[in-house]
């Protein structure tokens, strides 16, 4: 389909201050559709109350309002820009929340304002709990078994009939807030008391829990002609019961079998499909760790942060694709701008494995309760890519700025652990905990039982203390079999003692494993001898 010719100009809603579990990476995907629709000739009007931005910088809008994000401040601007179209998926919860308070209240339809994009219909879908449970039964897929309430009491009742724990996750939320995990009354009443309090329409979900299953993420694209693809897939180190923003996270994913891989493919675009949803959209899933049951856990009907991660993991800019596909693109119409031959319509693939570690501001708060749950608690994050998951784990430890030159180097930890309190009970420090557990002689089995983290991570993680003592014995070999799993000169030299060179090279992003030529790729870096 050709571009809509009925929109001159639009309106694009910034995601406001930076807050936890919306930060930088809207106003990435804020940019990235300024620069599509002026690309296209449409006239941009940005609002955003944060001046600190790029998409604030006065080149990227031909129109900008540092302005309060309310629905009264909106239809001022509105009112005086006449926009023909309104572009929400960019904002992040924040946008998502506006629009849908524009079109309650009368304001959309008042200036014949046309929701670009995802559809208001969908956003219901996605974000009322109710409404999504009601629409994942419809399309058959499953759920856990749930109840959307508007009163604590309501909450306990559900509670009592299907037993603790139960997940609590508030409606029209961002990060995970107003949710938690409620183990009995008394944590269930604070937890939905805060949950309703904090929800744009009063309400909450309550879930039967699965806690300790599988957490994986698919990134879909859909467009208007109902063309689908997913971009990438993600798996997360940390079980269900911890929010996604604040686990490590691989991409693609490492323990799913192709027949499930497939399966939750599938769910994710027959799910994509049932919402409506045109642009990018986020779908998470809990898996069983022992069968193939699966449900789905929350739906993210717009561009989200795991967008963000899967642009960069892929070299796929899912925002600016999004916001062509807002205009009246399709997939099969748009050029992948990284190869510049193939079409969006073409599923990336990934010939190496991207870590995303989440980075805490503890040290700034140092009275904080640093048990990681359901409600985010991360200010930030790093990205590293490597040949396998042993070298960009260690990559991504470099890159968080905690003095570390890997995930070991050589020094004795002769500290006791508690299993309770540091495997059961995750924190900040999980992945250090779990070095420290197997170096004091715990099995990975039992470490992945007691943390629900998935036996291959650990054995991953046993390989690198593997390769540690193999360099402290001296084999001859060891040093170059150590660079092959991200152990850079600095991290080899302080556990043997030696001074030690070697060649980085430089490996393609390119969105295909090199099965088109690349006009615009990037690169990261390896130990090797070839660069692409």
């Amino acid at each position: 389909m050709p571009k809509r010719t009925d929109i001159k100009k639009a309106l694009v809603i910034g995601s406001g201050p930076i807050v936890i579990g919306q930060a930088a990476e809207f106003d990435y995907s804020g940019s990235q559709a300024l620069k599509a629709l002026k690309e296209e000739g449409i006239k941009t009007v940005l609002v955003n109350s944060n001046p600190a931005t790029i998409q604030t910088d006065p080149d990227m809008a031909d129109s900008t309002y540092i302005e309060p994000l309310t629905a009264e401040s909106l239809e001022k601007v509105i009112e005086k820009e006449r926009p023909d179209g309104i572009l929400s998926g960019m904002g992040g919860q924040t946008g998502l929340n506006l629009v849908s308070e524009l079109a309650e209240k009368g304001i959309l339809q008042k200036y014949n304002l046309k929701v670009l994009g995802t559809p208001i219909k969908a956003i219901q879908w996605g974000e009322d709990r109710d409404k999504f449970k009601e629409l994942m039964i419809k399309i058959g897929e499953p759920v856990p078994p749930s109840k959307a309430v508007n009163a604590v009491e309501q909450a306990l009742e559900f509670a009592t009939q299907i037993g603790y724990p139960v997940i609590v996750r508030a409606a029209y939320t961002l990060g995970g807030t107003g949710s938690g995990i409620a183990h009995n009354q008394f944590e269930l009443e604070r937890i939905a008391s805060l949950g309703l309090e904090l929800s744009r329409i009063h309400q909450v979900l309550v879930e039967k829990s699965v806690a300790g299953w599988k957490e994986i993420e698919y990134e879909v694209m859909r467009d208007s002609a109902d063309n689908c693809i997913t971009v990438c897939n993600m798996e997360n180190f940390d079980p269900v019961g911890i929010h996604t923003g604040d686990s490590i996270v691989v991409a693609p994913s490492q323990t799913l079998t192709d027949y499930e891989y497939q399966m939750l493919r599938t769910a994710a675009i027959k799910i994509i499909r049932a919402l409506g949803v045109e642009g990018g959209c986020n779908i998470q899933f809990a898996l069983h760790p022992n069968s193939e049951e699966y449900v789905i856990i929350e739906v993210n009907p717009r561009v989200s942060r795991s967008s963000a991660l899967a642009s960069k993991a892929t070299g796929y800019p899912i925002a600016f694709i999004a916001a062509k596909i807002a205009i009246g693109f399709t997939l099969d119409e748009l050029p992948n701008p990284i190869t510049k031959e193939t079409k969006a319509s073409f599923e990336p693939a990934l010939d190496y494995i991207v870590t995303k570690i989440p980075r805490w501001p503890f040290e700034k708060f140092r009275t904080a309760d640093r048990t990681l749950g359901t409600q985010m608690k991360s200010t930030g994050e790093v990205m590293a890519i490597g040949r396998n998951f042993e070298e960009s784990l260690q990559k991504a430890i470099r890159s968080l700025d905690i003095d570390k030159i890997g995930l070991v180097d050589g020094s004795e930890d002769n500290g006791k652990i508690d299993l309770t309190d540091h495997l059961k009970t995750p924190t900040h420090k999980r992945l250090f905990h779990i070095v420290t557990a197997l170096k004091s002689g715990i099995k990975a089995e039992e470490i992945s039982e007691i943390s629900k983290i998935d036996l291959w991570f650990i054995k991953k993680i046993e390989h690198i203390i593997e390769i540690e003592k193999m360099l402290k014995s001296g084999k001859k070999e060891a040093i170059e079999y150590a660079r092959k799993f991200g152990f850079i000169e600095k991290q080899i030299e302080k556990i043997t003692g030696k001074k030690s060179k070697s060649m980085r090279v430089y490996k393609m992003v390119d969105t295909c494993a090199a099965e088109f030529e690349a006009k615009t790729p990037y690169y990261y870096s390896t130990s090797g001898t070839t660069t692409d």
